[in-house]
């Protein structure tokens, strides 16, 4: 399976509160939301997008503002 890349990296906190994790994938941006316990409608469009995005329904750009999106509404964005 091909990985499906994006730009930029969307910069999320990891599980330490200083430790952040540079996201450029689809692939990627869905292990993360995964490990998420607080999952809004935000979480949800994501998750949703990855899979279209992991099936050539959509593009990894569509993906990318999705999971920036739900890692705004979570907090766990990271100020690059």
């Amino acid at each position: 399976m091909a990985t499906h890349w994006f730009y930029p990296p969307v910069p999320v906190r990891t599980d330490g509160a200083s430790m952040t994790r540079k996201v450029n994938n689809v692939e990627a941006a869905g292990q993360e939301l995964m490990k998420w316990t607080k999952r809004g409608p935000k979480w949800n469009q994501a998750v949703r997008v990855c899979i279209a995005c992991i099936s050539d329904e959509m593009e990894p750009e569509e993906a990318r503002k999705a999971f920036l999106a739900a890692a705004e509404e979570k907090g766990m964005l990271f100020p690059d």
